[in-house]
Parts: structure tokens; C-alpha cells; sequence
């Protein structure tokens, strides 16, 4: 049973989908912490449904409708997005604000160290992801539309505001980890040297890859995305190496090379060679600002739970990292000398 109004949203589809053969199937796709996502067959085409979650919502988050209109700059510009269809912002339709987008036919992983994959073939796809990641940050956003996607200024100190202010909107207890964070982050913030499309959560689960081959067809779930440091989206996706090992995206433990998967460092340097930059700086404030993102955005969800409006069964498990979250970008700030008043003071 879907918590869709199915007659509703068939008839804004007739309105609004091109050649609309008639509403068959929806299904919910599992996981999704923020923004519920299904998939809507309709005759011989597959169609993929991403919405608000219904309720109150946190300012600024949520916004699907600067996902859809990135993707409509990103996908005739060449990039491997899905193609976006159409957009709602009549919340009478479904509940909420919600876009539609071609289904892309091919393979997700969720685990990061690609148990499903031959060792020998697994360095491969990650080559194709960082690949993906340092072409998002060469296009120019301007040429394609983009021009007043982000805000001006420091990228970083925006984003320490504005993660500060969610937090502390959805805050439901104590961290003192946190405290500091949001004292030390704004006091310390690099000077941005590059500005570039930002996707905000890269990394392997959010790729469509081809079925035969490592190949990216599609990379998606882009409402963290904006303008700003191209460092930031590097950054977060070098977590995925310094994290324990989760079943997840982590790989922190694993033996790598062992299992065929990239290290770290031969990452940084895929990246650099793909993106034409310089070496890349010591990562440890930005595994920082970060981890205390993530936190943040996981408080979010633990509000909403709170509230009876998390977006997945999986709640309870991601909002359980919160602390152990804070913790570590602490231990990564320190690492950057948020313990020495002759650092960054």
C-alpha cells in the first residue's frame, strides 16, 4: 500500500509526464533517511518519484526543487544524471513537493567494499566514481545555467552556519562534542581556492553504475548540492577510507589492496590527476567540518523521528552515530589543532 494518493498523483502525471501511458505499480525504495523516493511504472516506462517528507520541515532542507533544476542543467550539459520529467509544487497533489525522473536502468552497491565484484575488478569502479566526482567539479557552472545555484563568499563558513543553525533547530539534548565543534569550525575556516558544482553526499551508493561494465550512468540523491569548495565533496568522499568498515560506504580496517580496492592515497592522486589540481592539503579539518555535518544532518532525522515523520525503517540505527559522530570530528579538529591556541587562533 503506498502513502501516495495514487489517483491524485495520476492524474497530475496525465497533466504533466509526456506521452503518459497510464499509472501502474508504485514501490518505495528502502534506506533514504531524508527525502522518500519510489518507483512508478507507468505502461512500458519506469519513472522514479522523489518527495519532501511530509510534516513540519527544517528551513532550507529538503529542497527538491533545486535537486530537480540541478539536474536539468546537469543532464543536457553531458553529465550522467537521470533526466528529470517533470516537478510538482502543488502539495495538494501528494502530500508534499516532489519531481519525477527517468528510472536508470542498471546496478547500485551498497557496500563499499563490493563483495559482489571479482577483487580483481574492483579498483575499476572506483576509478569511474572519482573520475565522476573530479568531472562534476570541471564544469562551469555559469555556461550551464548555474550561475546563481550558491551563495558568494567562503563556502565553508557558510556551511558551518547553516549546519549550526539545523542542529540546533532539531536539537533534542546535550553533545558537548558539538559545543565545541560549532565554537572551533567558524574560527578556523580555510580560504577557498576553487569554486565548483558540489554534489554534498558523494559517494558509491549514490551511483547508478552500468550493469556489465564500471561505467557511471547516473549519479543521484543531489539535494546537498550547491556551489562552493570542490574540497568538500573530495573530503567527504575520503571519509569513506578513515570510517570503520560498516557494510556501508566505510572501509576503514579493510585490508585494501588486499581486496583490490583503492587506498587512500592512490585515490588523492586519481583525484588531482582527473580534476588537473594541485596536491591536495592535510584533510583533518575538513574530515571535521564533515563529520559534524553528518552529525548534524542525523539530528535532523532523529528529530523527525521524534516527530513520527522519519523517512525509514532505519532510523533509529543512523541517528544511534550522532554521538560517536561528534566524537570523532572532535578527535579529527584536535588533529587539526583545535588543542593548540597557536593554531588557527
Amino acid at each position: 500500500m503506498s502513502d501516495l494518493d495514487e489517483a491524485s498523483l495520476a492524474r497530475w502525471m496525465a497533466r504533466a509526464v509526456p506521452d503518459f501511458q497510464g499509472l501502474g505499480r508504485i514501490g518505495k525504495f528502502p534506506g533514504g533517511q531524508s527525502n522518500p523516493t519510489y518507483r512508478i511504472e507507468a505502461g512500458e516506462r519506469t519513472y522514479v518519484l522523489r518527495r519532501q517528507p511530509f510534516g513540519d520541515l527544517l528551513p532550507s532542507a529538503h529542497a527538491v526543487d533545486r535537486e530537480y533544476r540541478l539536474m536539468s542543467a546537469l543532464h543536457p550539459a553531458g553529465f550522467p544524471v537521470p533526466r528529470p520529467v517533470a516537478l510538482c509544487e502543488d502539495r495538494n497533489v501528494a502530500g508534499a513537493l516532489f519531481y519525477m525522473m527517468e528510472m536508470v536502468d542498471g546496478r547500485s552497491f551498497w557496500n563499499g567494499a563490493l563483495p559482489e565484484i571479482g577483487k580483481g575488478e574492483r579498483r575499476a569502479f572506483y576509478e569511474a566514481m572519482i573520475d565522476a566526482l573530479a568531472r562534476l567539479h570541471s564544469l562551469d557552472h555559469e555556461k550551464i545555467g548555474l550561475g546563481g545555484f550558491g551563495r558568494a563568499g567562503n563556502y565553508f563558513e557558510r556551511q558551518v552556519g547553516r549546519w549550526t543553525k539545523q542542529y540546533r533547530a532539531a536539537q533534542t539534548g546535550h553533545i558537548p562534542e558539538m559545543e565545541k565543534l560549532i565554537e572551533w569550525l567558524p574560527r578556523t575556516v580555510p580560504r577557498q581556492t576553487r569554486n565548483s558544482i558540489i554534489h554534498g553526499d558523494f559517494r558509491i551508493d549514490n551511483l547508478i553504475f552500468a550493469k556489465d561494465r564500471p561505467k557511471v550512468l547516473a549519479v543521484i540523491d543531489w539535494e546537498l548540492a550547491t556551489i562552493g569548495d570542490p574540497l568538500a565533496d573530495f573530503a567527504y568522499l575520503a571519509m569513506n577510507w578513515i570510517m570503520p568498515a560498516d557494510g556501508r560506504s566505510w572501509l576503514g580496517g579493510l585490508d585494501l589492496e588486499g581486496e583490490g580496492l583503492m587506498t587512500l592515497d592512490q585515490a588523492m592522486d586519481r583525484y588531482c590527476d582527473a580534476a588537473g589540481c594541485g596536491p591536495l592539503p592535510d584533510l583533518s579539518w575538513h574530515f571535521a567540518y564533515n563529520l559534524f555535518r553528518m552529525a548534524g544532518i542525523l539530528q535532523g532525522v532523529k528529530k523527525r523521528m521524534a516527530d513520527g515523520n522519519a523517512s525509514s525503517s532505519e532510523a533509529e540505527v543512523m541517528v544511534a552515530k550522532i554521538e560517536p559522530l561528534a566524537s570523532e570530528a572532535w578527535r579529527r579538529a584536535c588533529m587539526a589543532g583545535a588543542l593548540d591556541p597557536t593554531v588557527n587562533s
